[in-house]
């Protein structure tokens, strides 16, 4: 998949908030369900699962708020660690909401 830098989300369905497309740094949409954000370190979190991925592999961005909040910015993390850190943290919240 392309680095999907910087680039504004667009809702699929306005009544449904869980779920976006992202444009690619190729101009390619992308569409995701938007598992959770995750606050870490006082920086915000989104974990995507794409829509056509059949790996269940999730995505994280970091959403960088924009000033129209409609059209946040979601920047990718290189930092594996920081990855690592921000998925441990989803899956203690899904753990603590199965309780």
């Amino acid at each position: 998949m392309s680095d999907l830098n910087e680039k504004e989300f667009d809702e699929l369905d306005e009544d449904n908030e869980n779920y976006i497309t992202l444009t690619d740094d190729d101009g390619k949409d992308i569409s995701f369900e938007i598992l959770d954000t995750i606050e870490y370190k006082e920086r915000i979190f989104a974990v995507l699962l794409p829509f056509e991925d059949t790996d269940d592999e999730v995505v994280i961005l970091e959403v960088i708020p924009a000033e129209d909040p409609e059209y946040d910015d979601f920047v990718s993390v290189d930092d594996e660690e920081l990855l690592e850190a921000v998925f441990a943290e989803f899956q203690k919240k899904c753990e603590d909401d199965e309780d």
